[in-house]
């Protein structure tokens, strides 16, 4: 194979080559330096891991807390003419029904109220009216941390 390659070159100006190449791409504006860009949801949602779904228990006990956060608790009372529940009507309320998330939200809830306040109660109610809302409270919170452990 014979391949004849042109080896002499028309001769340029060095001085013309530089200012042409200088209007064709001129040096840049000196630009500050840029300030870090906050990260993007997807980089912050990818360095939480996995998003945690609350399961059916946790759920229940979550919302029923809710639920006596925003319509009060009470004593005595499965409901009061106000809208105050105890804590078996926050449940009844949350689970909608009494299905196994609210059976199980009852169990784990009564389970707690027995490791804070002693095994003798045998019902969540009469638990409910023995104690102030403060002591109700912490066992609910318990109780949703449990859940949220066990992931159920």
């Amino acid at each position: 194979m014979n391949t004849h390659t042109e080896t002499q070159f028309t001769a340029i100006d060095p001085e013309l080559y530089a200012k042409a190449f200088q209007l064709l791409d001129p040096a840049p504006e000196p630009v500050a330096p840029a300030a870090p860009s906050a990260p993007s949801p997807v980089s912050l949602i990818l360095a939480a891991g996995p998003m945690h779904r609350a399961g059916p228990v946790e759920k229940t006990l979550t919302d029923a807390l809710a639920f006596l956060d925003t319509h009060g608790w009470a004593k005595g009372r499965l409901i009061h003419p106000e809208g105050a529940r105890c804590s078996i009507g926050a449940l009844r309320a949350a689970a909608g029904a009494r299905n196994s998330a609210y059976r199980d939200a009852g169990k784990l809830l009564l389970d707690e109220a027995r490791h804070q306040h002693g095994t003798h109660w045998k019902a969540i109610p009469a638990w409910n009216d023995a104690h102030t809302g403060p002591q109700v409270r912490s066992v609910w919170e318990a109780a949703i941390q449990r859940a949220h452990h066990a992931n159920i």
